[in-house]
């Protein structure tokens, strides 16, 4: 069984082969966890990101992590949370296939991932979580070479508390 664990902390500061980056469709940097990874990583980060002609919901690319502890950096992009009628559950579920097969291709064997589309793209934390398990898990039973370790990282404590209780409740601990 793929272990997922979930962290409390900078995502920036995780010593892993790769975090994934809760990016905007420019992946030019932003705000929240985008603009945290894009000041950490340096400003090659940057440079290289607008050679990369943006990035759709749904989808993933993966860069150097240049300043960063993780040697790379997968950009996720999440969808925009309407109230779940709008396909966004498949979009997220597609963003985790995404960046796993960018994992799996690249012979990573750890990943960090930020709570993608939890902050100001509004889906629910505890929705959005399950939707990562359940993802994750999916691609660990579908496939060889993925990473042996998978950290979900909480920002604040209570979020840690929320994904924490997910994981229990979809019995992937």
């Amino acid at each position: 069984m793929l272990p997922i664990q979930i962290v409390s902390g900078d995502i920036t500061k995780l010593t892993v082969d790769a975090i994934v980056n809760a990016a905007n469709p420019s992946l030019l940097g932003g705000g929240g966890v985008d603009g945290a990874i894009h000041r950490a990583a340096g400003p090659e980060l940057l440079a290289v990101c607008r050679r990369l002609g943006g990035c759709a919901a749904g989808d993933a690319k993966i860069t150097p992590g240049f300043n960063l502890p993780a040697s790379y950096i997968i950009h996720c992009v999440g969808p925009v949370w309407h109230g779940g009628t709008r396909g966004e559950a498949e979009l997220l579920a597609s963003t985790y296939r995404q960046a796993m097969a960018l994992a799996a291709e690249h012979r990573l064997q750890s990943v960090a991932f930020p709570a993608i589309s939890c902050g100001i793209y509004g889906y629910p934390l505890a929705q959005a979580t399950q939707v990562a398990i359940q993802t994750i898990e999916q691609c660990r039973r579908q496939g060889a070479g993925l990473p042996e370790k998978v950290f979900l990282v909480a920002f604040a404590d209570n979020d840690q508390q929320v994904m924490s209780r997910v994981l229990a409740d979809c019995g992937a601990e």
